[in-house]
């Protein structure tokens, strides 16, 4: 197509195009794909929009890709108004409009799953955009990219818009070598300058001074409370000296307040961004609770940053979206809190958030009534909600496993938003002063563009079966090596023979220290080394199980059960007085000493079962000294019998041929004749470290060459599972196997394996509801320590043969060496259960005390599931339950979607 045509798309936009955009745009025009990296807010979307342009002209399709539903339907949206809505369709997996258009906009998933399917809505694709593509670093979702990538036909043109990342070139070369004709457009000017600050009490300083010097005064102020911080440590441990310094001490407080050495005051925080002009203001808050409280915080300080006009069209706003909930269920999301908030420009915005709220908050930020929003940094991927202030309150933030600083990559990321293009003339990034703060450390942080994009690719059981059954077991294992985890692996090998080089000749000198006149004591130590792996292996196993013991087993108790109770501080035997509820699920027992106490997760460390029983009258009062008296004189009569120690309970062997291999291997190291060395504790401590040596090797292997020559091994260990169950017959897919396929799951195989024993057949609609969510939920790490029970029994029967297929499938992967799958999860299977059976939204979060955010977005992924089953072949009766599943779960707030309102 001639360039020229470039001028007649720029001819439909009022702003100027950046020279990134038009040698991007150019580059298309010729015929090439192009990877665009360039920061967020820079108009990248432009060069996706050319490529839509570029189809429509010439009467073939183009589909437009992103990672989340909302950025789906926003794109969607931008296109309708531009192109208008005969030409443009939107698939999001539970939404499909015009889906045979010409421009379509979809998630990735959804073509992954159209390539796999050989759907015939691909014909007449010419181009593919694939926005926010860095999101193939993702863990959990990044390999759906990479499949689409090497999955999409030859002639296709590929449009990659991306953040701005460190290695663009070498992701834009692996383009090139897997698509043909890729070119790199890399920009790293921000359309609107940022400016970076640290707020100290109430003043706000700049965190450079004269350019890329760090302000001195910032670095006074650090100073002044290192030193602070070092004489009170020196401070004297006598009583009355300490007790006259700390009065003056306090003297001096009153005299000159240390307050601007504290954290800012959200609230004064506010005020002062307002008076220097620096609202709107995103806050990130690494912590949905954090999120509210601060919106709490604002309303109790009677806060307002709206005027009445603006309020009057937040609250319409509210209506337009939100019109449709009753009463009832406005009660339930405390939207009196949300309006009240809301009316004065203030919001929070993260995942618990029903999709309701998030659309009314996005509309009235992008609009510039809302002032503060409180935010996870999931605001900060893909939402078009830019502010001209960012602020960080904190550098640390919770990964899932421990506290850690946040990294270059993801400060860039979140002060990415500041500056509103088109609206300010510059951004403004501001950090929070906190204890310890380093403004060195800070301003090496906010002057770094570090933002490696990595990839998290490793292929599935439904990847295997799918590419198995489209392309053959040959073709697709070399599909699997060109993948970009190859890619990258394939440049690091020779700095990973370099270090393997040094690191083999200092064990080879620690191994030389190590020898031992009885025998080769390395030998001797790496059997000791086998041994602690398999250990870790068995606890690992043990742990796993272990919560969903300890939860049957309490749940099955009833009062008047005497039962030992195996920890804490009322270890010993207790009789149950009152059985656990949904909400609290411990139960309430009288111990040996007569006290009545309430037990916990520390006291329950395993699981517990009745050894003998007691009556307890159905009006027991544990207030009245004489029922109190009755039972404990009964308690203590049944205890003569008992003894004072613990009864002998089965112990859970998770692995039995792995607690034999433990076995033999023992017998062998006692039997060796290091064993007995005086000096093999010694010899022990030098081979350790050799053989640390050995396994940290072992780990950058599994880093970088696992992403390689391990791929396509993995592959072959996949394929061996799913041949041993009789998925795949070598280069054909069986009829498990086209099961299987459209399964799109993390536990794809256990659902599978349900399936085909039947598990789910004589299942209900809120039965199946409950189980199918033990596959989708994954319970949050701050939900630890809560117990969960299935809602009947026939979902325990059902759960319990799920878990055994779990377990069944997990020794079928440690012997082909393939990762074990994560263990089903029954944390939402009461509010799947009774959302199905048609209770009240209000009723429903009453129970489970689940945000509603939270409680749409698993509803949606069960639907999900179901309605993937229900267009599986073979699946039977199956079928007509799971779309009945489907009709049931999909009501009310579940199916409506503000954003195809």
């Amino acid at each position: 197509m001639p360039t020229d045509h470039f001028a007649e798309f720029r001819a439909g936009y009022d702003f100027a195009f950046d020279d990134f955009q038009v040698q991007a745009c150019r580059h298309l025009a010729d015929g090439k794909g192009v990877l665009v990296a360039a920061p967020t807010g820079s108009g990248k979307t432009v060069v996706g929009e050319f490529a839509c342009w570029l189809a429509l002209a010439g009467g073939t399709k183009c589909f437009y890709t992103t990672p989340i539903k909302a950025l789906s339907n926003q794109k969607y949206h931008d296109l309708v108004a531009r192109h208008g809505a005969d030409r443009v369709g939107l698939l999001t997996g539970d939404t499909s409009i015009n889906s045979e258009a010409q421009l379509v906009v979809m998630t990735t998933e959804v073509l992954r799953n159209m390539i796999y399917a050989r759907s015939d809505t691909l014909a007449g694709l010419s181009r593919v955009v694939m926005d926010e593509v860095h999101y193939l670093a993702d863990r959990f979702r990044g390999a759906v990219w990479e499949e689409v990538i090497l999955g999409l036909a030859d002639s296709v043109q590929l449009v990659a818009l991306s953040a701005t990342v460190s290695n663009a070139e070498e992701f834009g070369e692996w383009l090139d070598e897997v698509r043909g004709e890729v070119e790199v457009v890399v920009s790293e000017e921000r359309p609107v300058p940022l400016y970076q600050h640290v707020l100290v009490g109430r003043r706000l300083y700049d965190l450079f001074a004269d350019g890329s010097a760090v302000n001195p005064e910032l670095l006074r102020i650090a100073k002044e409370e290192a030193r602070t911080v070092r004489d009170d440590s020196r401070r004297p441990r006598s009583h009355r000296m300490r007790g006259r310094i700390e009065a003056a001490d306090r003297a001096r407080d009153r005299a000159a307040p240390k307050s601007r050495l504290r954290p800012p005051r959200r609230d004064a925080a506010v005020e002062v961004l307002d008076q220097r002009g620096l609202l709107p203001a995103i806050f990130f808050i690494f912590s949905r609770q954090g999120c509210d409280m601060a919106v709490r915080q604002l309303l109790g300080s009677g806060l307002r940053l709206t005027s009445s006009a603006e309020r009057k069209r937040l609250l319409e706003i509210a209506e337009q979206h939100a019109g449709w909930l009753d009463g009832e269920d406005r009660a339930a999301l405390d939207w009196d809190t949300f309006i009240e908030a809301l009316g004065r420009g203030i919001a929070a915005h993260h995942a618990g958030l029903l999709p309701t709220f998030k659309a009314i908050i996005e509309e009235g930020f992008v609009q510039g009534l809302i002032k503060v929003v409180f935010a996870t940094e999931t605001l900060a991927l893909g939402i078009n909600m830019p502010a001209r202030t960012v602020v960080i309150e904190k550098m640390v933030k919770y990964n899932g496993e421990t506290h850690a600083e946040i990294t270059p990559g993801e400060f860039t990321q979140l002060t990415g938003r500041a500056g509103r293009r088109g609206i300010d003339v510059e951004g403004h990034a501001v950090v929070f002063w906190q204890p310890g703060l380093d403004p060195r450390a800070l301003a090496g942080l906010a002057s770094r563009r570090t933002y490696p994009l990595r990839s998290s690719f490793a292929p599935t059981y439904n990847m295997a079966v799918n590419l198995v059954g489209t392309v053959g077991r040959v073709r697709a294992r070399a599909l699997l090596e060109q993948s970009f985890a190859q890619f990258q692996t394939d440049r690091r090998v020779v700095a990973l023979a370099r270090r393997a080089q040094r690191d083999d000749e200092r064990a080879n000198e620690l191994w030389a220290q190590a020898q031992c006149e009885r025998g080769d004591f390395r030998q001797y130590a790496e059997l000791r080394e086998q041994i602690r792996e398999l250990e870790s292996e068995l606890s690992r196993l043990r742990k796993r199980d272990r919560r969903a013991e300890v939860a049957d087993s309490v749940l099955a108790l009833e009062p008047g059960d005497v039962v030992w109770v195996p920890a804490g501080k009322h270890q010993g035997w207790a009789a149950v007085i009152e059985t656990g509820t949904r909400q609290a699920p411990w139960p309430r027992v009288m111990t040996a000493a007569r006290q009545i106490v309430g037990l916990g997760e520390r006291d329950v460390n395993q699981p517990v079962r009745a050894v003998s029983r007691i009556r307890v009258p159905k009006k027991f009062d544990v207030h009245s000294a004489a029922d109190r008296r009755a039972l404990g004189n009964s308690l203590a009569a049944r205890l003569e019998s008992l003894g004072d120690r613990p009864p002998r309970m089965a112990r859970p062997r998770p692995d039995e041929d792995l607690q034999a291999q433990i076995e033999v291997l023992r017998i062998e190291m006692r039997a060796h004749p290091c064993h007995d060395c005086p000096d093999r504790e010694e010899h022990a401590r030098i081979a350790e470290q050799a053989l640390r040596l050995a396994r940290d090797h072992g780990q950058q292997r599994a880093r970088a060459q696992a992403r390689s020559r391990s791929i396509a091994s993995q592959f072959d260990r996949i394929c061996a599972v799913l041949d041993s169950l009789g998925y795949l017959a070598g280069d054909q897919m069986t009829p498990a196997g086209a099961m299987l396929a459209r399964i799109y799951n993390e536990l794809d195989l256990v659902v599978a394996e349900a399936i085909r024993d039947g598990v789910l057949d004589d299942l209900n609609v809120p039965q199946l509801a409950a189980v199918l969510s033990t596959l989708v939920y994954e319970t949050r790490p701050t939900a630890a320590g809560q117990l969960h029970r299935m809602p009947d029994r026939e979902t325990e029967a059902a759960q319990s043969r799920v878990r055994a297929i779990w377990r069944r499938l997990g020794e079928v992967e440690r012997d082909n060496r393939v990762d074990r799958s994560p263990p089903p999860d029954i944390g939402f299977a009461e509010a799947a259960y009774e959302w199905a059976s048609g209770l009240s939204l209000a009723l429903v979060l009453q129970r489970t005390q689940l945000p509603a955010g939270d409680f749409v977005r698993w509803v949606r992924q069960v639907v999900d599931l179901a309605g993937q089953i229900a267009q599986a072949p073979g699946v039977g009766v199956l079928t007509r339950t799971c779309r009945q599943l489907v009709a049931a779960m999909r009501r009310d707030i579940v199916a409506f979607d503000p954003d195809e309102d």
